[in-house]
């Protein structure tokens, strides 16, 4: 039986691998230590060994690393334009990439960002190659439709992934 508490907005993206989940702890005024400390056990009991952050700054890193969870930071602008989540994208791969890895993007909420960098990388992973299923997949996924926030970070079809995909 896992402890601690599920973080807020969990959800599974890829079964057992990438997951995403609002900021753990809560975020701003609403962030609290003891809420941190719990969602943070339940990501180690549940056998994750990875968190890639989307948010600008280091907050939570050391808490992460003496969890003994591997960090990656992926810093995103509130609005980001396409060639900035295209950054992102190669940083989830290499997170995924480790064998046995299980990694967990979160920003503060699971908003249009999170979902089209998400929905954009299973493009970019060739997971799936036509972007309007990858959006529609997502939008499964988080139960709510993406907006033109979200769709504008999802790469067309033919994107050039970089690294011979």
């Amino acid at each position: 039986m896992k402890t601690g508490l599920q973080p807020r907005d969990f959800k599974w993206v890829i079964k057992d691998r990438l997951a995403t989940s609002a900021r753990i702890g809560g975020q701003g005024f609403q962030h609290r230590r003891v809420r941190r400390e719990e969602e943070i056990t339940w990501l180690v009991e549940a056998g994750f060994t990875t968190v890639v952050s989307l948010l600008p700054g280091t907050q939570n890193v050391r808490n992460y690393e003496t969890a003994g969870l591997e960090v990656y930071l992926a810093p995103v602008d509130l609005d980001p334009e396409p060639r900035e989540a295209e950054k992102v994208f190669p940083v989830i791969g290499e997170a995924l990439a480790k064998p046995g890895s299980r990694v967990l993007v979160h920003r503060n909420f699971v908003d249009d960002t999170v979902a089209g960098l998400l929905a954009g990388f299973v493009v970019f992973a060739g997971l799936v190659d036509d972007p309007r299923v990858a959006a529609m997949v997502i939008q499964e996924i988080i139960g709510r439709p993406l907006g033109p926030t979200a769709r504008a970070l999802i790469p067309p079809p033919g994107f050039d992934r970089g690294f011979g995909g």
